[in-house]
């Protein structure tokens, strides 16, 4: 299948990739397309196990809100990692009731994250479905939160139009983009502050989680969203919730490096260029400034702030990790930093 391409939000995070996966909002608003009303009905089932999460930024003093699925009366919730990324603060909203949330784990190249909310109990659990038994045209509905939690959730309607899709998303921040594959296309003008929101089928169970949306929404009913099927989403968040961290697979915050990036912009330049280093943080510990070309971490070599994030995502605070850098002045220099938890 032929990749769809994203533009992502240009958000900068202090940890090595200040990307987003974030959907586009729409030049104007859209409205859903009519399906039977089977599968709206059926999608009740579903709504409350919703989890409206919204997020705050500190350094950027930036807010956002996506959505997610409760997978577990005790407050697991399923979502996209980009919904969280980069936060400081995560609260997630069940039925009304808000909870404080912390990241237990995430894989960044498949775009899930589960979250635990802290003082959950008893919370409405979501039917999981099967994936694989989706057939082109069959009707769907996607649950969001692109109105703001304290709206009634967005609810979209469309068909499942198409299989293995892959969608290209850009940083216009950093030049690094990433690709998503194996996703489900279906016909739904989903929107901003969807993304983590379960995709439901008219059994009422959850068969996928929206995580992109296409930039044609001037084709206003005709809006097409990006679903990871919810079969390869649980494969993932299982492991996650059995807390095994993996060479995908990282558990508890984000490493912190105290940098922030964008890739060398000269193509025949390795390395990636420091934009911002957090004061007090590692990378400034270790001499690096703002300019520098941070070149090597650990014995890996940076060509993009992407595989600078995947070789943070190795390493838990604690690790002690080698960097190799150009300052300013053109000279190689060397040095060690002592990675923490982005909290």
């Amino acid at each position: 299948m032929g990749a769809h391409r994203l533009v992502r939000r240009p958000w900068l995070y202090l940890i090595a990739l200040v990307a987003t996966l974030g959907l586009l909002s729409p030049a104007f608003p859209v409205t859903s397309v009519a399906q039977p009303p089977d599968v709206l009905a059926a999608a009740s089932r579903v709504e409350p196990a919703v989890a409206r999460i919204d997020t705050r930024i500190d350094y950027q003093r930036a807010i956002g809100v996506g959505a997610g699925i409760v997978l577990h009366p005790n407050g697991e919730v399923l979502t996209n990692f980009h919904v969280v990324q980069g936060a400081d603060t995560i609260t997630a909203t069940v039925n009304g009731q808000p909870f404080p949330a912390e990241l237990i784990g995430y894989n960044r190249r498949q775009d899930i994250a589960v979250l635990q909310l802290h003082g959950a109990a008893g919370l409405p659990v979501a039917p999981i479905g099967d994936s694989d038994s989706l057939a082109p045209g069959e009707p769907v509905v996607a649950l969001g939160n692109a109105n703001g939690t304290h709206a009634p959730l967005t609810r979209e309607t469309g068909t499942v139009t198409e299989f293995g899709r892959t969608v290209t998303a850009e940083d216009t921040l950093t030049g690094s983009s990433e690709e998503l594959s194996g996703l489900f296309e279906f016909a739904a003008p989903v929107r901003a502050g969807d993304s983590g929101g379960p995709v439901v089928n008219t059994a009422g169970e959850v068969v996928g989680i929206t995580t992109a949306a296409s930039v044609s929404f001037r084709m206003g009913p005709g809006g097409r969203g990006f679903a990871i099927p919810i079969n390869d989403a649980m494969a993932i968040a299982d492991q996650i919730r059995a807390r095994v961290p993996s060479d995908s697979v990282h558990i508890g915050p984000p490493t912190l490096l105290g940098v922030g990036v964008r890739t060398a912009p000269l193509r025949t330049r390795p390395g990636v260029l420091i934009q911002d280093v957090l004061r007090g943080g590692p990378a400034e510990a270790a001499g690096l400034r703002s300019g520098d070309i941070l070149i090597e971490l650990d014995g890996t070599r940076l060509d993009s702030a992407t595989t600078l994030a995947y070789t943070l995502d190795r390493h838990y605070p604690g690790d002690v990790v080698d960097l190799v850098w150009i300052d300013a002045s053109g000279q190689t220099r060397t040095g060690k930093a002592t990675l923490t938890a982005h909290l």
